[in-house]
């Protein structure tokens, strides 16, 4: 038997309250401030775990790799999903270049920018190939 986090829309108190389920959306509630009924819930984000093996195999689904290759935004779109799932800071280099395959950048024009692009010291991977 949970609480239930609320809110009232009147005064903003936010306040919680335990509900057995099968009274849940069937007691009347009111603020326990105010008194007023115009209350809502207060839905908070669930996290789910997701083992490593899980995560990058989400990561290579053909369908989501499909067409990156002509789609600069796409690219830096999965470059930065990629990037999350890891877990892992990929250093300010990293984010120029996701930054700038979002904008619609090309990656040759990316290239030509930033001439030190993979090397030592500039945390990309001289073996990745824009």
């Amino acid at each position: 038997m949970p609480n239930y986090e609320y809110q009232c829309t009147d005064c903003n108190h936010k306040f919680e309250i335990f509900q057995t389920y099968q009274d849940y959306g069937i007691r009347p509630l009111s603020c326990p401030k105010c008194k007023s009924s115009k209350i809502k819930r207060i839905i908070k984000p669930v996290r789910v775990a997701r083992s490593e093996e899980d995560r990058f195999e989400s990561l290579s689904d053909p369908e989501q790799l499909a067409g990156l290759e002509d789609d600069p935004q796409a690219l830096g779109k999965m470059m930065r999903r990629m990037s999350r799932e890891l877990g892992e800071d990929m250093g300010p280099e990293f984010d120029e270049v996701v930054d700038r395959l979002e904008k619609g950048q090309p990656p040759e024009e990316i290239e030509k920018d930033l001439p030190d692009l993979g090397s030592e010291g500039s945390g990309l991977d001289p073996s990745l190939d824009l």
